[in-house]
């Protein structure tokens, strides 16, 4: 359901959307120099969160927009509730419209390699003079430091930073499932740009920040560091790793199901052996405690594999479920749009992708005062906005058509938008 907008003059005569509900961030003006996933991110959160969030794009679109295999799915994720600005930026004139813009903004984040942004006029010294208060956020790889020059992905800093290591078999390093730097790299921006935005209350000063997908790698290995500085053993592997708990592991089951259960604690572990009619190991007095039965491993896992091996996926789910312990089916990302517990909580927001068809992504994972947030504009068109947000700077149809006409700017029919967004 399309919903109602109306034009409300925002500061220096820009132009920003009143929202159909005051969103917490309802307000605040992002402009964002992105690509791929770290940066988006970052803006999604915002944007989500209410910002009015301004992709600046080349002419032909974020090329993130034509990516295949393993990215196809970047763009629509995290691109939803922005507006975008087509724009050579090659152009004195597209700079200096890119600059306007800038000047009415209360955030700007980038995560160009070092230096792009310096070349295009545009690093936090000179942004700053545009708008002393601006926010100005850069997402790299590095923190400053000997790597802070390096070009860093996802995939390089999980093998610089443990996690593949920690993640792999022995001598196998294997990178994580998604791109959990990316993503948290630019969450911790956004909590960065909060934070500033909160502290330039009190101070009226704008500051730059910065997060950083090594530190964030570190920041995720932290307590296989600490393991090692509390014990002095280094951790092993997860494959090859000493759990924590005795019963913590993924079991096959009598239909070749799999199904994840864990015991965590030995109020639990009372629990499990009641309702799983194993009495014996109840009353084996040498797994007591938890830390007990961690040792005893290699003799008590096979007794609970052959009983559950006797049971159907759907059989163990249940008893697990009766017995109120941890446990998981083994599910595949595309399994998760039918999952009854996201479809009935208000999990999915809707989007529509560029071929026409509507499909669900999922929302921010989590709530305020029992709101979730999901779609308030739809994911943009390459331009989608250009006419709107010049208008808003004060150009004139005929200067916005001149603009366009010597391919200066691009503009794309807006997306209809969508309003699913608060259950």
């Amino acid at each position: 359901m399309a919903a109602t907008q109306e034009p409300a003059q925002g500061r220096m005569g820009a132009t920003h959307e009143r929202r159909p509900r005051a969103l917490p961030l309802a307000g605040v003006r992002v402009v964002e120099f992105v690509h791929m996933v770290m940066g988006p991110t970052c803006g999604l959160v915002l944007a989500d969160l209410g910002a009015e969030v301004i992709k600046i794009e080349p002419l032909e679109g974020d090329s993130t927009r034509r990516l295949t295999g393993t990215g196809a799915g970047f763009w629509a994720t995290y691109n939803r509730n922005k507006k975008s600005l087509a724009v050579d930026m090659k152009s004195p004139e597209g700079i200096e419209i890119v600059k306007q813009l800038l000047a009415t903004a209360d955030a700007v984040t980038e995560n160009f390699r070092p230096g792009t942004m310096d070349k295009l006029g545009l690093s936090y010294g000179e942004v700053k003079k545009l708008r002393p208060e601006i926010i100005y956020c850069s997402l790299k790889g590095f923190l400053p430091g000997p790597y802070q020059q390096r070009t860093a992905l996802d995939e390089v800093v999980q093998m610089m930073g443990g996690l593949a290591y920690m993640t792999g078999p022995e001598g196998r390093p294997l990178r994580a499932g998604a791109s959990v730097n990316d993503i948290m790299g630019g969450m911790f921006g956004a909590i960065a740009i909060l934070a500033a935005l909160h502290e330039r209350n009190s101070t009226g000063r704008g500051q730059f920040v910065q997060s950083a997908l090594f530190e964030n790698n570190v920041f995720l290995v932290a307590q296989h560091m600490m393991q090692y500085a509390v014990t002095g053993k280094a951790a092993a592997p997860m494959p090859s790793r000493l759990s924590a708990w005795a019963i913590y592991d993924v079991f096959d089951t009598a239909d070749a199901g799999q199904l994840f259960v864990g015991v965590v604690s030995d109020t639990q572990w009372k629990v499990f052996c009641e309702h799983f009619g194993m009495a014996e190991l109840a009353a084996d007095a040498s797994l007591a405690t938890n830390n007990q039965r961690v040792h005893a491993r290699e003799r008590m896992l096979p007794l609970v594999r052959a009983r559950f091996a006797r049971m159907s996926k759907a059989e163990l789910m249940d008893a697990c479920e009766r017995a109120g312990l941890p446990y998981a089916p083994i599910v595949r990302p595309e399994e998760l749009f039918e999952d009854p517990h996201l479809n009935a909580s208000g999990g999915f927001a809707e989007i529509t992708l560029a071929d026409g068809r509507r499909v669900k992504t999922p929302k921010l994972p989590f709530e305020m005062g029992g709101r979730r947030f999901g779609t308030e504009l739809d994911l943009p068109l390459p331009g989608s906005h250009t006419r709107a947000l010049l208008a808003g700077l004060g150009y004139s149809a005929a200067a916005i058509d001149r603009l366009m006409q010597e391919g200066v700017v691009d503009a794309a029919p807006v997306q209809s938008c969508t309003k699913d967004s608060i259950s």
